[in-house]
């Protein structure tokens, strides 16, 4: 595989003279084509800094992010405007849907924004709905479905464009048990079955276990990374579970 992703020494402070905060301190890390790797911390550790800088939402003081060749680091705010359309997917822990639409009318959205062809829209629509169990659901409006159908409608519409990278924060944050793994074996599928490339920040061990990898960030650097393997999701879970107790954190961090 080939990498999709390098962050070369990425760094983050804020504030001014006098009064800084290093949110992040030199990270390296690279993602490849097909990877589902999963970013944890406890609070404040930087995952979400690290996040928005990936989401092109904030820019770094220093280092560089390449996507696909392209540093966007570099790049102006139209340019990032551009890329984000065109590139990236976003999945949050907030639905953001359109009340007024339906789901299939909120996961055309952005294939309209594109100018895509009819019956390209109508077939892709279709192939991502199927893909998250929710084409009995296309007709519906948000008001009329559960959070988790909610959160598979948000996946559907971030998706349903093939971006190159997927970048979800929370995205079982609001949900209970039962739609959280749903969700989360539909992202499995979608990495396994159309070789997306995934990226998720997550305070959850159970959530995180569905990766492949772990990325574990704390105080701003990168403490280590752990990976599957041939590993069952539950010996997985386990390991998880370890590494949060050695790199310390909040209860809530490992639930």
């Amino acid at each position: 595989m080939e990498a999709l992703l390098h962050v070369n020494a990425l760094t983050k402070t804020y504030g001014t003279a006098g009064t800084t905060f290093q949110a992040l301190n030199n990270i390296n890390f690279t993602i490849e084509t097909g990877e589902f790797v999963g970013i944890m911390g406890a609070s404040g550790a930087g995952k979400s800094t690290l996040l928005n800088m990936l989401a092109t939402i904030d820019t770094p003081t220093s280092g560089d992010i390449i996507i696909d060749g392209t540093n966007i680091s570099q790049m102006n705010a139209d340019a990032l405007a551009d890329f984000r359309r065109d590139h990236l997917g976003f999945i949050f822990q907030d639905y953001n849907l359109l009340d007024s639409l339906t789901v299939r009318e909120n996961i055309v959205l952005p294939l309209a924004i594109a100018k895509r062809p009819v019956n390209e829209i109508e077939q892709q629509v279709q192939t991502i709905a199927t893909l998250f169990g929710i084409e009995a659901l296309l007709d519906k409006y948000p008001y009329q479905i559960s959070g988790g159908q909610k959160q598979r409608t948000a996946a559907s519409r971030a998706l349903v464009t093939e971006p190159k990278l997927i970048l979800a924060d929370e995205p079982t944050g609001a949900l209970d048990s039962k739609s959280a793994t749903e969700l989360l074996n539909s992202l499995v599928r979608l990495n396994e079955e159309k070789e997306s490339t995934i990226m998720m920040v997550t305070h959850d061990a159970y959530a995180a276990s569905f990766c492949r990898r772990i990325i574990f960030i704390q105080d701003g650097q990168l403490a280590t990374e752990i990976f599957k393997g041939t590993k069952t999701r539950k010996q997985f879970f386990e390991d998880v579970l370890q590494m949060l107790g050695q790199i310390g954190g909040d209860i809530d961090d490992v639930i």
